[in-house]
């Protein structure tokens, strides 16, 4: 899906293995209203039942929006037993068999529920003996859900204005159970046989092909589809709607559609073509021939999540999957690219090769989101992705620096516990460190360990160590080049460095004993840099915000350092697996860059003058190191400052050769740097100290501000940075960017929105063109529109900007309401209202009015949940701020007020306090000491 440890019952479970667990079972309930005791007492299902196949018919009635099932399930029998326990949740169910076949009758089963833990029993007569296979028949009847799990419906109005209903489905991670009684868990892989039942106008899509529909009466078709491969219930997908579609096949055979409601099938092409380049190279890739003859890729109107990987039936919001060629930006372009080459990697990582349970996701998610990166710089060169990758660790590590983050591979259990481990420390540090993994091993040993586990496991089930295993002692057949050692039999990362570089020795290296350092505990390294003459003295601890060192304590890793100095820029290696150690180099240096391109998940820290000397080096000639080494010391010196290691003066100093940087990543990576602070001071301002801030940083950015052409001209990059500058100097209020947007957005209003914007620069004119009540209601009145579906998202972000609080809290409602205003969309206008100095308090207010709202309409534990959570109060920094939220989710049931994300605000609050504390002062004096907001810019900022 497109932002953990051996949790399961032993083999042969007995039916007391869970005990601590009784005080869940109150809620017992049977069909027929007796009081017959739930057998089974563990959140996971015993193993004493396995399923082989599934025999579904489904019929959804898109008028009632209702649906009725009924369910075969041939399962096999390890340990004998009077109860068959399997997941349900909100299915009636009417009536439920068990046949043994060769003739036998079939055995009724009484039904028992446990609603506690979305668990049903059958309880048969006569026991269900070991080593027998059966068939369980269940019939059942349940409500489309009005959420974006289990098989929910979904909404759209044609161009005409005619409202029309589909019904789709998102079951990962536990919500197939939703729409057929099933054995909802990763490792219970089984094939699945589906008919549809629908009406003739409508179409019927699922994971496979259909092979033959039957018209059961004029106004019924029921259609059969091809049986699945073995595969976890979270893949099953259907959808029954009006789409249309446009196909493709790829090189090898495999038909690849894009479906859309009809009125926007012109939008898909562009998906098509990248979808038939995407799986066409990871056949190649991974050597392994994707196994189904189809692969959709499905639009949804209605779509929590960005996407999600269903084998062969791919599903996506709208805006992650059409592109119009005439409207659409740069950065859209980008985005889609990379969801689909997710969703399509995961039909490897996560479909053929699926994790044994949630608490190693990452084996999943990590892979599909670092693989987005390896397959789009490939597929699609012109995007150059590898801009963006360092972004994605900075973000990571936002969130992994605080105590409430987890290790990537971490225990759980329960539905809400599973849905948090969909955070960016399972997608994005997961896919940093195997950056950084390819970046030791080399890419030709990386990928031949991939290749080797893929192929291992195909249609199995898998743990951390199996991926480290598959990793160790790989030699690609690549001759004899720097990668290998020949004659020799081992592999090693680079060619022999000058350092007693430990992973240059001639022994294989031990990759789970590395990675274990990685996956298993949470966090990342601080490496401590000091130069004396020619040794270098290393050290490292914890990298963490506002805990007691006490608490960061007993924190190691196997840390693959990599630098270059002023002397040489061939890249030297050491791996350092001690607290400390020295690199003797072989001459004196000026300078020394550790942590080369930011390929290693840490940061570092340059004692005595060593900040000094790369401050002094970006000053003079900053690019005689790399684009993405600048950005890293942008990020790595506000960090520093964060956990007392630097002043803020320091991190200040270095921020002035910003005003000559040119290159995406540094420029994005300092206006993420300084923009928070600056939103942190706006809040608490009394003396102006905002107002020069504002001056200093739009001073650093102004020329590079006033060399970009309002339009849509070159590179993927060129015009994601132009789009985020002009974002930045319109909604700073940089007048020249200000008058320019006001005459773009007057004529584009003249023309009753006919006008042709560039599209890299309609969200600065529409963010300046929201200001006005005049303004706003206009581009309320285009979003409603179909034509203006692709600009959906811009619109929302400028209307969140406006200054009146009626417009701003009217957003916010027409979000939960979900008519005008998606509510998929809710999360976000959230956010964006509480970033707006006018909408904060109301907000925070809507938060706490609406939280059981959300809860049922997202999930307790949802990532939009945690959007909204983090995102709220992601800059307050007030101490009666922190008591109000402590406050309001210690109210809450305990299951809310112990979510991973309301610790992280609690945490990220206090972290804001210490650092105002610390540094506001010093800030104020060290804009006074540097007069760089000259007159010009001064007298253009309103």
């Amino acid at each position: 899906m497109a932002p953990r440890r051996r949790a399961g019952p032993p083999p042969w479970p007995s039916l007391a293995v869970a005990a601590g667990l009784v005080g869940l079972l109150s809620a017992a309930l049977a069909l027929g209203g007796d009081s017959t005791p739930f057998p089974w007492q563990g959140v996971r299902l015993p193993k004493d039942v396995v399923p082989l196949r599934y025999h579904l018919v489904i019929h959804p009635n898109l008028t009632t929006l209702t649906f009725a099932g009924s369910a075969a399930i041939e399962v096999t029998v390890t340990w004998q037993t009077s109860a068959v326990v399997l997941h349900s949740k909100h299915l009636r169910i009417a009536r439920a068999t068990v046949e043994a076949g060769h003739g036998r009758p079939a055995q009724e089963a009484r039904v028992v529920e446990q609603q506690a833990l979305e668990q049903v029993a059958l309880l048969t007569a006569e026991p269900l003996r070991a080593g027998h296979n059966y068939t369980l028949r269940i019939q059942y009847r349940a409500n489309l859900s009005e959420s974006f799990h289990g098989f929910y419906k979904s909404t759209y109005r044609t161009r005409e204005g005619e409202l029309r209903v589909l019904a789709a489905t998102q079951f990962e991670p536990t919500a197939a159970r939703m729409a057929f009684p099933c054995f909802d868990e990763p490792a219970f892989k089984a094939r699945f046989s589906i008919k549809i039942r629908r009406e003739p106008k409508h179409l019927a899509l699922s994971n496979m092909p259909i092979v033959k529909s039957v018209n059961l009466t004029p106004w019924l078709v029921e259609d059969h589809f091809d049986t699945t491969v073995k595969m976890s219930t979270y893949l099953v997908a259907f959808i029954v709607s009006d789409f249309k579609s446009v196909s493709k096949i790829t090189s090898r055979g495999v038909k690849i559609s894009v479906y859309t409601v009809p009125d926007k099938i012109k939008q898909a092409d562009y998906a098509l073509d990248a979808a038939v380049k995407l799986l066409d190279f990871y056949e190649d890739y991974f050597s392994i021939p994707y196994p189904l003859p189809k692969q959709d890729l499905a639009a949804l109107p209605d779509f929590q999540s960005g996407a999600m990987e269903n084998w062969g039936l791919t599903t996506y919001r709208e805006s992650a999957l059409l592109y119009d060629p005439e409207k659409s930006s740069a950065s859209s372009k980008l985005q889609i690219t990379m969801i689909i080459a997710h969703e399509l990697a995961h039909q490897w990582f996560g479909n053929l090769v699926t994790m044994e349970w949630w608490n190693d996701l990452w084996l999943n998610e990590g892979f599909a989101k670092f693989m987005e990166f390896v397959s789009v710089s490939v597929t699609h060169p012109e995007l150059r992705v590898e801009d963006y990758f360092l972004r994605r660790c900075f973000d990571a590590m936002a969130v992994d620096a605080l105590n409430s983050s987890h290790a990537i591979s971490t225990s759980v259990e329960d539905p809400a516990q599973i849905l948090e481990m969909f955070d960016s420390v399972s997608y994005e540090k997961g896919s940093c460190v195997l950056n950084m993994l390819r970046d030791y091993l080399t890419a030709d040993v990386f990928k031949a360990g991939l290749v080797q586990y893929l192929q291992k496991y195909s249609y199995q089930n898998t743990k951390n160590e199996d991926l480290w295993n598959s990793m160790t002692n790989i030699c690609p057949t690549i001759g004899n080049d720097k990668n290998g050692l020949p004659g020799d039999g081992f592999c090693r990362s680079s060619q022999q460095s000058s350092s007693s570089a430990h992973w240059t020795n001639r022994e294989p290296p031990d990759v789970r004993a590395m990675m274990d350092t990685w996956t298993l505990q949470k966090g990342f390294p601080l490496v401590t840099v000091t130069v004396r003459g020619k040794n270098v003295h290393l050290q490292q601890e914890r990298y963490v915000k506002g805990v007691d060192a006490a608490l960061s304590t007993g924190y190691s890793w196997h840390v693959p350092l990599t630098y270059i100095t002023s002397k040489s820029d061939t890249v030297e290696r050491f791996l350092m697996t001690t607290k400390a150690d020295v690199i003797i180099l072989p001459e004196e240096v000026e300078w020394v860059k550790f942590n080369v391109d930011m390929n290693g998940y840490y940061i570092v820290h340059y004692e005595d003058d060593g900040w000094d000397r790369l401050i002094n080096l970006l000053k003079e000639n900053h690019t005689a190191i790399s684009s993405n080494d600048r950005a890293s010391l942008v990020n790595n010196v506000f960090q520093l400052v964060s956990v007392n290691k630097l002043s803020i003066s320091k991190a200040f100093d270095l921020s002035l050769y910003l005003k000559h940087e040119r290159q995406i990543m540094p420029v994005l990576q300092g206006m993420s740097e300084l923009i928070p602070i600056y939103r942190l001071v706006e809040r608490r301002d009394t003396d102006g100290t905002e107002k020069q801030l504002k001056e200093y940083i739009v001073n650093l950015f102004k020329d590079l501000i006033d060399e970009q052409s309002w339009s849509d001209e070159g590179s993927v990059s060129e015009r994601f940075l132009r789009r985020s500058l002009l974002l930045f100097a319109c909604v700073h209020r940089y007048q020249p960017c200000v008058d320019k947007a006001k005459g773009y957005f007057t004529e584009w209003q003249k023309s009753n929105g006919t006008l042709s914007l560039p599209a890299d620069v309609k969200a600065a004119v529409y963010a300046v063109g929201a200001q006005t009540s005049e303004g706003w209601d206009f581009l309320l009145s285009k979003y409603r529109l179909h034509s203006f579906s692709v600009e959906r998202d811009d619109i929302e972000w400028a209307l969140s900007l406006s200054r009146s609080k009626d417009k701003l809290q009217w957003l916010m409602d027409q979000g939960l309401r979900g008519d005008i205003v998606r509510t998929q969309d809710l999360p976000h206008i959230i956010v964006f209202v509480s970033k707006n100095p006018s909408g904060y308090h109301l907000a925070w207010t809507f938060l706490k009015a609406n939280w059981e709202k959300f809860v049922e309409k997202f999930e307790l534990g949802s990532n939009s949940i945690a959007t909204i959570v983090t995102g709220v109060t992601s800059r307050y920094s007030t101490r009666s701020q922190l008591a109000q939220v402590k406050e309001f989710f210690s109210s809450l049931d305990e299951k809310s007020a112990r979510l991973r994300c309301v610790q992280q605000a609690i945490e990220t609050i206090e972290d804001n306090i210490q650092w105002m504390d610390r540094n506001l002062e010093k800030v104020k004096t060290w804009l006074q000491n540097n007069h760089l907001s000259d007159l010009s810019v001064s007298s253009r900022i309103r």
